[in-house]
């Protein structure tokens, strides 16, 4: 039972930091607008943001040797339900960026956590179920696009009202730690090399992800007559497709194998950027936007569950105490979550500043760098068969 509610909360605190993002960055052309921001001018305060982000993360990572991810996962989106609604009522720009700022460091500590949350999970549940955690928040991306494209033709400030739903999210029933002596957990050498190849496939699946949220909408409304209501409909399609893949994820990588699937949805991502990048109407760049996210959907939730086995892996043969393998996965899953926003400074960073003549030459870049995943897919194989092949406690 205790297994179960911890499930749902986790996915509930995913669901909510897919839902909050979205709802914000579907209406950056308003926010835009409204502070009178050049897009270097907004590339930069994203930059701002991603960094603070990163800083989150690695916040999450030195305070998870002594305190469980339930605590620090509660703190962050504590931090998100104040910084909302300040960047949403904010006076003047130099507010607006406080609350940006704000809204960096507790993101960067939601998405430690939850994924700290969701890999515990895995371990006790014994077979892959990553991939519908990652659905969960992909399904909050689609609400809060969809409430982008409710609120268009309504000030940004009521925006301001997301910010509730962390506030009640944070007092779910997360997965505590049996505490023991995690400080065990920093003892021990962790193999960064094959976590680092994983990594950099996750780095280049965060390159078009952030790349799609952020610039997606942008896309639509610099590189065509698009309706204003409309322009959400980029990272809309991206996440109803993504979201599909991801929730079938589950039984589909057991089925399947994560090389095969990997290699052929970097395929299908790069052909999605394509027709982003040739589309001659807005409809067909909404397309586009689809069949990149079916693409590219499963990247992220393999990528934490390969990094997870690997720190948690027994060494010469000794199984690690449980507190101690989970403080040491914690923290290893929180330095690992740091490629994500080397990735998101790609995408929204690097496709701003190279697209600031025009966005389709923004998304070329992404268009051919996510091929990388291809010959990156085999180091993702034998970390996930071993984390669902090796027995573990039966779950409620």
């Amino acid at each position: 039972m205790q297994n179960s509610r911890a499930r749902a909360a986790t996915a509930a605190a995913f669901l909510t930091q897919g839902l909050i993002l979205l709802s914000l960055t579907t209406r950056l052309p308003d926010f835009q607008d409204k502070w009178h921001l050049s897009d270097v001018k907004l590339s930069l305060i994203l930059l701002m943001m991603i960094l603070l982000a990163g800083v989150g993360s690695v916040v999450a990572e030195t305070l998870a040797k002594r305190l469980d991810s339930a605590v620090l996962l509660r703190s962050g989106l504590l931090v998100i339900a104040v910084a909302v609604p300040v960047l949403c009522l904010a006076p003047t720009t130099a507010v607006y960026i406080a609350g940006i700022a704000g809204y960096g460091v507790g993101l960067g500590i939601v998405d430690a956590c939850t994924n700290m949350q969701a890999v515990a999970l895995e371990h006790r549940y014994g077979r892959p179920i990553l991939p519908s955690f990652h659905g969960a928040w992909t399904l909050g991306g689609v609400v809060g696009a969809v409430i982008g494209l409710a609120t268009a033709s309504a000030p940004v400030e009521v925006n301001a009202l997301v910010g509730l739903i962390p506030l009640a999210v944070a007092f779910g029933p997360f997965l505590p730690r049996d505490h023991g002596p995690t400080e065990l957990a920093t003892k021990v050498d962790v193999p960064w090399r094959p976590i680092i190849l994983v990594g950099v496939a996750m780095v280049l699946f965060y390159m078009v992800d952030t790349g799609v949220q952020t610039w997606g909408p942008l896309f639509l409304d610099h590189t065509f007559t698009t309706p204003e209501r409309y322009v959400a409909l980029s990272a809309l399609a991206y996440l109803l497709a993504s979201g599909a893949v991801r929730i079938a994820g589950d039984r589909l990588v057991a089925r399947l194998g994560v090389v095969p699937m990997l290699r052929v949805g970097a395929l299908v991502g790069a052909g999605g950027l394509a027709v982003v990048v040739f589309s001659p109407t807005w409809q067909v760049a909404v397309l586009g936007f689809a069949v990149l996210g079916a693409g590219v959907a499963v990247v992220a939730p393999l990528s934490f569950s390969a990094a997870a086995r690997i720190a948690g892996a027994s060494e010469a043969g000794q199984e690690f105490e449980p507190a101690v393998r989970q403080a040491r996965v914690d923290a290893v899953i929180a330095r690992f979550n740091q490629f994500n926003y080397v990735g998101a400074l790609l995408g929204s960073v690097m496709t701003g500043l190279v697209g600031q003549d025009s966005l389709r030459i923004g998304f070329a870049v992404p268009m051919i760098l996510v091929l990388g995943i291809i010959p990156l897919a085999p180091a993702f194989a034998p970390k996930l068969v071993a984390a669902v092949s090796a027995p573990r406690p039966s779950a409620s």
